[in-house]
């Protein structure tokens, strides 16, 4: 255990490097530190965890071999800079996840522990992020990619059945958000903190009942209050108003009207019905039918959170109300 809180320390540390660097050396090293802190957490003894611990490795080792290769070629040969931005902007897109680098992020999910899965869904997207934040980017490729992840995200998720896989796909149309803030505003922050808070509560609640699979939600007997926490956090996870994942969605979409990137936002929020979709596929069978307890499943129960969950998921309409008095 005090190994394990040793890596997270490193883990959170190289974050920071990579955040509060100036220069492209320092932010790479803070990514390998990170890299290598994040492997020993995965790891654990199975041939599954081994799996996605040298999946993650080697995914994440080819993307620093680029970036590597990109800065120093860009010192070498000032005059096609242009280039090397572009090969930097895409070793960071592998790190993310984001489409179409994204084939490995749902496959590797699948080997993993909630836990884990939500700091690859979420903390691990941070430095990546920043980075890309300070790149003076192609516009067309960055535009590219936003409505690849986007499509993706949402087509990806229509016929699985692994909760896991559902989540990685969900993080991958998320990410299509973020990056499309990543150039305008910081805003992603926001963003991703709101997306990091819902993901928290889902992560939570299927540790809690060891959920793996959509068959599973019916398998077991929930009360009222944990059904609506679990719908409302689906449901704001897909930016339905008035919950509050609305809230991040509403301020891309403000922004992007303002920037007049019209057709990119009728692709992202057509493709946000298509997750809204595949989240009501979880939710209404586990509403509409009447659940029975299996004596063999092993539940991990705790019943404090899902009013706590509830009370943060209607808090836009507060919010909306306080910002326009």
């Amino acid at each position: 255990m005090k190994t394990k809180s040793v890596f997270s320390l490193m883990m959170i540390f190289g974050t920071l490097v990579t955040i509060s660097s100036n220069n492209w050396i320092s932010m790479w090293m803070g990514l390998e530190l990170n890299m290598m802190s994040f492997i020993p957490l995965i790891y654990k003894k199975s041939s599954k965890s081994s799996e996605a611990g040298m999946m993650y490795f080697l995914i994440q080792s080819m993307s620093s071999m680029i970036l590597m290769f990109s800065m120093l070629m860009m010192n070498m040969w000032a005059d096609q800079m242009k280039y090397f931005i572009w090969l930097i902007g895409m070793s960071l897109l592998i790190k993310l996840g984001a489409a179409p680098f994204h084939m490995w992020l749902p496959e590797m999910l699948t080997k993993l522990n909630w836990l884990n899965c939500f700091i690859l869904l979420t903390w691990q997207k941070l430095a990546p992020m920043m980075m890309i934040n300070n790149l003076n980017y192609n516009n067309m490729i960055m535009t590219t990619s936003i409505i690849i992840s986007v499509i993706m995200g949402a087509m990806g998720g229509l016929n699985q059945a692994s909760l896991r896989k559902i989540m990685g796909y969900s993080s991958i149309n998320h990410l299509g958000w973020m990056l499309s803030m990543s150039k305008i505003q910081n805003n992603w922050i926001i963003y991703l903190f709101i997306y990091s808070m819902i993901t928290l509560m889902i992560c939570v609640m299927f540790n809690n009942y060891n959920m793996y699979y959509i068959n599973q939600i019916n398998m077991i007997n929930l009360s009222m209050a944990e059904k609506l926490s679990f719908t409302m956090n689906m449901l704001s996870l897909g930016g339905l108003p008035p919950f509050l994942g609305f809230l991040s969605k509403w301020i891309v979409i403000n922004t992007l009207m303002e920037d007049k990137m019209i057709f990119m936002l009728i692709i992202m929020v057509m493709m946000s019905m298509i997750t809204l979709f595949y989240y009501m596929r979880m939710i209404s069978s586990m509403m509409l039918s009447f659940q029975s307890v299996n004596k063999w499943m092993i539940i991990n129960n705790n019943n404090n959170h899902p009013m706590y969950m509830m009370m943060i998921n209607m808090s836009l309409p507060f919010y909306v109300i306080f910002n326009f008095m």
